[in-house]
């Protein structure tokens, strides 16, 4: 009874960091940046560790699980702090304090040692740098020398798209003014979303992050495509490619879970009006963007740090005009059964469960839709979420169709002019499906046009 009595409390009060609530915007902007630099960068580092030969030292051995406790470390406060500076909601339960304060020592433990280890490597490396391979070795060496002879192709065959060598000078025009007018066009819906303050909404905010995910989803293939194609060069390195993979990954799983949030938004939006400017406000927005960051990331990382422990087989061509995930997988002689679990798994959870809350909020939207008497409702409810649903129904369906349920008849080259489809074309449309289709976006435009206009005279 007494101990129950003393800690019958059910949640603290973090007062947080001495801030005037005007300085709250900056400071969340500034330890949101901060926090996304940790994030990206020590990750960075296990990546390069992993990927180079000459980096498998006990040093960098040290230094990668050093990083990877820095992003843990990071993770159990910052997060939390954002969100209380979003939210002016100062409380934490009991149960998440005593959890953040065991992780919080967990992380500053391991820091500590990790710190000692390293210290303990240069005393070595530098004191008694004729006994250093004997006394840091035992097995590290070992693993190195083994993981080096599994992977030790340098380099890929990319065999492009299935053209004939005359038609590469059309088609390099071709992709070439694609790459252009996707780069232009989403970057042009940043800058009138950027400019115009009635585009700042949460769909709007949403809509300036997919653009940016499309401008660099594009610039992960395409650039190198266009090289191959008029240097008539077809390799890329072993690193390259690994690169490549890891930022074909991290792109296409931020595009579907900007995807999915779109679809909550306009979800709220039709079907709880009263209650939008509230559900959607409070700094949910920048948390889901951030967390569909993370979420992209980690997915990446664990697949491309699966990759270097493949060998391949002699072979190192690879169909398809960028270093495709499945390909790799492909051409490799290892057991790649973990590989294959791990892509199940992100499938499931990249893939599968965003397009099942996409189809849930439409769904939804669709029901309150025929409640509505109104031609004119129907109209307006139509038109706010019909150029999101273009742009999901061409993206899915495309994955879907090449990479869930995939036909046993189709073949390598239209497998690969279906990438086509998701990788080119879906960030090609996406400006002119959101402008062309959307009054906002063409109003928008056209004050911006005519403000230029005024300028210029």
């Amino acid at each position: 009874m007494k101990r129950e009595e003393n800690s019958s409390v059910s949640e603290f009060l973090l007062l947080g960091l001495p801030i005037r609530p005007e300085q709250q915007g900056m400071f969340f902007a500034l330890f949101l940046g901060v926090y996304l630099t940790t994030v990206l960068g020590n990750l960075l580092i296990p990546l390069l560790i992993r990927l180079d030969p000459r980096l498998r030292t006990p040093m960098y051995f040290f230094l990668s699980h050093l990083a990877f406790t820095d992003v843990s470390f990071s993770s159990v406060t910052v997060p939390k702090m954002l969100i209380n500076m979003q939210t002016q909601d100062q409380s934490i339960p009991y149960a998440g304090c005593i959890t953040q304060t065991y992780f919080f020592l967990l992380f500053t433990g391991l820091d500590d040692f990790l710190l000692t280890s390293m210290a303990y490597d240069r005393y070595v490396a530098i004191c008694h740098p004729l006994h250093y391979s004997t006394v840091m070795g035992q097995g590290l060496q070992e693993r190195s020398m083994k993981r080096e002879n599994q992977s030790s192709v340098s380099e890929f065959l990319l065999l492009g798209l299935p053209i004939q060598p005359e038609q590469q000078g059309v088609f390099f025009a071709l992709f070439l003014g694609v790459y252009l007018t996707t780069v232009l066009g989403n970057l042009l819906i940043i800058l009138l979303i950027r400019l115009d303050p009635r585009l700042h909404t949460p769909m709007y905010f949403f809509l300036s992050h997919l653009a940016l995910t499309d401008v660099s989803f594009s610039s992960v293939t395409i650039p190198k495509m266009l090289i191959n194609m008029q240097i008539q060069d077809q390799s890329i390195p072993y690193a390259g490619c690994i690169t490549q993979t890891y930022f074909f990954l991290l792109f296409t799983g931020l595009d579907d879970f900007l995807l999915t949030s779109m679809a909550y938004d306009r979800y709220v939006a039709i079907c709880h009006p009263l209650h939008y400017s509230t559900a959607m406000g409070q700094g949910l927005c920048p948390s889901l963007v951030t967390v569909s960051w993370i979420l992209s990331c980690t997915n990446a990382l664990c697949h491309t740090l699966l990759l270097p422990r493949l060998s391949f087989c002699a072979d190192h061509s690879i169909p398809h005009f960028f270093c495709d995930l499945d390909a790799l997988l492909k051409l490799s002689c290892s057991d790649t059964s973990l590989n294959e679990l791990a892509i199940f798994t992100a499938g499931v959870a990249i893939i599968i469960l965003p397009l099942v809350c996409i189809l849930i909020s439409y769904g939804r939207i669709g029901a309150t839709i025929l409640k509505v008497s109104s031609t004119k409702g129907i109209c307006k409810a139509l038109s706010t979420c019909g150029s999101h649903l273009s742009v999901v129904s061409l993206y899915y369906g495309t994955i879907i169709g090449l990479y869930i349920f995939p036909s046993s008849s189709t073949s390598r080259d239209k497998s690969t002019i279906a990438s086509v489809m998701y990788t080119v074309v879906t960030p090609l449309l996406n400006p002119f499906i959101y402008s062309l289709r959307n009054r906002d976006m063409k109003g928008a435009l056209e004050r911006l046009l005519h403000k230029a206009k005024v300028l210029s005279q």
